[in-house]
């Protein structure tokens, strides 16, 4: 069977069960606070478990991609070492909010995996909560009771509290959950130690490959369970290692999810995978589980950056390169092109990647350059590092993981390989440190939801509304965060528009009995919006009257069509490959990113913007489909952005249906003419294979025209003949181009001249000239040639220069090749060690070596302890 074949079957199974399949969420979480990335099956149903919203269908199932790097659920520095952890893996799950229980989620389990997926009855064993007197949780006996209809009492285990009561998060919905592991060992390994015995306890062979949760509690922020309204379950099978298990498998990278990949890499690098635990085969592994992380993930939305979601991808995707650079002795871009073998594998399954595989392509590909060269870069900064008795420094060290990104333990294999150590105590000293500060900033406390009515689902009337003459308080809780108390509401009916698809959220006030109340923010957790006020008013139960900013929220609705007359133009433009990558949709300006491989032309923004205010001037009527289904906004051409999740009935927002034609839930202007202007301020490249554009509307439009022209005028005022400023800045730089060429000209004139004088002015010590003098009115690179030209004078020497330029001190150490061979010496060290008599820092190669300082009154102690280093 194959893996397709397996995965098909799982959702006819449950399809024949009454459940609605679903498709897989995006990968990149972005209206959940707590997530960055969809950890579990679960996600996207979260809304229905807390109660904020109801499915149309209580049985849903699907398979879902998952990222997991760190926590309790994975280590990155594993995957690829062992055999079964993934960072993206798929999770089978069938659900039920309120539906079936425990009885009919352990029966149909057992169906389907004995059943349909044949496996051997006798190799599976299954685990029930044994309860915990702690919390007062009893034994889960109705599972128990389930079970053994099915398993014989010696494949029942009785787990803690840390294998088999499951939760979300520190608060939330919780339950008991039943595991189900599979023994895949030979029967010689069998007969010696019986599989129950090794359940839980991280053997390769016997691993788990289903999850039963049954949510019956809520964790609250004090730690205390209480019982929820409606039971649910949760389920979560591991996709890979079910294929593992069928296909009778002893790794998860044996199956056909990966051989096809593993397949592709020995291909390009001209290596063999052997099925062991080389370095060399750790790499193909990695290779093969990296691959899919990164390019679903940019597929979904998520660029590599150096901070949040996007910091975890181009870590993963550095692990990656590390290992290929290393293990496989691979020094080109690798990972690019292993994206079509991934692509042509999920193109029926996850048909987003395939769909832009272009553009992931070139994003890895960039990513992979720019870090090779780090790589590279990195080689030649560990011979500046600070060696003393075989041992590195440890800070250096982690200066140069942490700020240049080199891999720590590459910086290991290479010190090993000179017979050096590095102080471990020392980095692991940083990078605590570092760790501690991250914490202190991420540091928040989130208090539980105080009910003040009954808990309803939010009605929004912003669409038309900006004012609530009568609404009530649903609920409130308190944020502590950096010291600083943040409040939170939900109302039951609301005009404030929640910061949601690039859109910042709505601001203004409530008056709760006479009681003004700021609303600073709206935002959206899931799918309950949640207004941010300055403080929890007196009288919380009274009716509440709630009035937005019409201001901002009219201009920002001027930037949100903005961008959507934008998007039509670029495609017009540009061409129809052009998709938007992300956007920020404020009252003063709008930031638009989009897929393109190049800079756009400056004659090609013209023209977008030229078609853009056509369009404005036009005067066009905006066309709101609230409630559509989503096969029909599909088959009407709607815009669908990669990367968002919509559900059956969604929003249709059109300008013209020749035009532009979007699903969006943002806010928009009744007519485009309301715009006024439109003008693009600036273009530049944010990643490989995205560009990012800004600009303005109306007001705003307004004022940057008024102030580009006040500055022009400013600029026109310098000259006697101001019609033609473009051929006077032209000629001016000219003149300046002139005169800077005539200053270098005489600067090395005044330092040839010298020459002779500094060449007498060396000492010979053992042999070896020294030259250590402070040097007036010699730019640097003049004194580079200088030095250069002394050496060649004096043969075998060491130059030090100590130079003051606008009130800034430099020195430059140049030293005989020949000497840091015999000698040991290097200039990088030194200079090192010297820039701190001008306040400064500095380093360089062996041979040649510069720094700078604020102190130039620290150049005459710089100077003289030039020979404390050459004893």
């Amino acid at each position: 069977m194959t893996a397709n074949e397996i995965r098909q079957k799982f959702l006819d199974f449950f399809e024949g069960k009454n459940h609605k399949i679903v498709a897989s969420a995006p990968i990149v979480v972005k209206d959940d606070p707590t997530l960055m990335f969809t950890n579990a099956g679960m996600n996207q149903f979260k809304d229905f478990f807390l109660g904020n919203k109801k499915p149309d269908n209580p049985r849903i199932a699907d398979t879902q991609k998952c990222l997991r790097v760190s926590g309790k659920h994975n280590d990155l520095e594993e995957v690829g070492v062992d055999t079964y952890h993934h960072t993206m893996f798929e999770m089978l799950g069938n659900w039920s909010i309120g539906d079936y229980f425990k009885a009919e989620a352990i029966a149909w389990s057992w169906e389907l995996l004995t059943n349909v997926y044949k496996l051997p009855k006798d190799r599976l064993y299954v685990s029930v909560f044994e309860g915990d007197l702690k919390e007062n949780l009893p034994p889960s006996q109705i599972a128990l009771k389930e079970w053994s209809k099915y398993v014989p009492q010696n494949h029942i285990i009785f787990g803690n509290k840390k294998d088999n009561f499951w939760e979300m998060g520190d608060t939330g919905p919780c339950g008991p959950c039943s595991e189900i592991h599979i023994d895949l060992r030979s029967d010689e390994e069998i007969a010696l130690v019986p599989g129950r015995d090794l359940v839980n306890n991280d053997h390769p062979q016997v691993i788990e490959i289903w999850n039963n949760v049954f949510i019956q509690y809520n964790r609250k922020s004090d730690g205390s369970l209480e019982q929820l309204p409606s039971k649910h379950v949760d389920t979560g099978m591991g996709f890979e290692r079910l294929v593992r298990a069928i296909q009778r498998k002893k790794s998860n990278y044996d199956t056909d999810v990966f051989t096809g990949t593993i397949a592709e890499v020995a291909k390009i690098t001209g290596k063999n995978y052997s099925f062991g635990d080389s370095k060399t085969d750790v790499a193909f592994r990695v290779l093969a589980d990296h691959i899919r992380a990164i390019s679903f993930t940019i597929a979904d939305g998520q660029l590599p950056s150096n901070n949040g979601a996007g910091y975890v991808i181009r870590r993963i995707l550095r692990r990656a390169v590390r290992y290929y650079y290393t293990y496989l002795d691979y020094k080109q871009p690798l990972l690019y092109q292993l994206v079509e073998v991934l692509a042509k594998q999920f193109e029926h399954v996850f048909p987003e990647l395939f769909l832009q595989k272009s553009f992931v392509e070139k994003v890895i590909r960039e990513e992979e350059k720019s870090f090779l060269k780090t790589l590279e870069g990195g080689l030649h900064r560990i011979e500046d590092l600070k060696v003393v008795n075989q041992v590195i420094d440890g800070n250096d060290v982690f200066e140069l993981y942490d700020t240049y990104g080199f891999p720590i333990d590459l910086t290991r294999l290479i010190a090993g390989e000179r017979g050096w150590k590095v102080d471990e105590e020392a980095f692991r000293s940083a990078l605590n440190l570092q760790k501690e500060r991250s914490r202190a900033d991420a540091k928040r406390e989130t208090g539980d939801w105080v009910m003040v009515g009954d808990e309803v689902v939010t009605e929004f009337i912003g669409y038309d509304e900006l004012v609530v003459h009568s609404t009530k308080a649903v609920k409130y809780r308190i944020l502590r965060q950096k010291d600083q108390e943040l409040y939170q509401l939900v109302l039951s009916c609301t005009p404030f528009y929640p910061e949601s698809g690039g859109q910042v959220g709505d601001t203004g006030y409530l008056m709760f009995d006479g009681e003004f109340v700021k609303v600073l923010d709206t935002k959206k957790e899931n799918d309950l919006i949640i207004h941010f006020i300055d403080r929890i008013p007196d009288n919380i139960k009274t009716q509440v009257y709630g009035e937005v900013d019409a201001d901002k929220r009219k201009l920002t609705e001027n930037n949100h069509t903005g961008t959507h007359l934008l998007h039509a133009a670029l495609r017009k433009v540009l061409g129809t490959h052009v998709q938007q990558k992300g956007s920020l949709v404020k009252d003063d300006y709008l930031r638009f990113d989009v897929s393109h491989f190049e800079k756009i032309k400056d004659q090609e923004l013209a023209q977008v913007e030229k078609i853009v205010n056509e369009k404005i001037r036009e005067n066009i009527k905006l066309e709101e489909t609230r409630a559509i289904s989503i096969e029909e906004a599909k088959k009407s051409g709607a815009m669908m952005l990669f990367g968002e999740k919509y559900g059956d009935s969604v929003r249709m927002i059109t300008f013209d249906p020749s035009y532009s034609r979007e699903l969006c839930g943002g806010c928009h202007v009744k007519a485009t003419g309301q715009l006024g202007y439109f003008k693009i301020i600036s273009e530049s490249g944010i990643a490989a294979g995205v560009r990012r554009i800004e600009a303005v509307t109306s007001v705003k439009a307004e004022e940057y025209i008024n102030s580009q022209l006040q500055e022009l005028n400013a600029i026109r005022s310098f000259f006697k003949n101001n019609q033609n400023t473009v051929r006077n800045i032209a000629e001016l730089q000219h003149e300046n181009k002139e005169l800077q060429q005539e200053i270098e000209k005489l600067r090395t004139i005044h330092a040839s001249s010298i020459k002779d004088h500094l060449v007498r002015s060396a000492r010979k010590i053992n042999g070896i000239s020294i030259l250590s003098i402070r040097l007036d009115d010699v730019d640097s690179k003049s004194a580079k040639t200088l030095a250069h030209n002394i050496q060649t004078t004096l043969g075998d020497s060491v130059i030090l220069f100590g130079m003051e330029d606008q009130g800034k001190a430099n020195i430059m150490l140049c030293i005989s090749e020949t000497l840091t061979k015999s000698k040991g010496w290097h200039a990088g060290n030194i200079v090192k060690e010297l820039a701190k008599e001008i306040n400064g820092g500095g380093g360089g190669q062996p041979f040649f070596a510069t720094a700078g300082g604020t102190d130039p009154g620290g150049l005459g102690n710089a100077l003289s302890k030039l020979e404390e280093f050459l004893i």
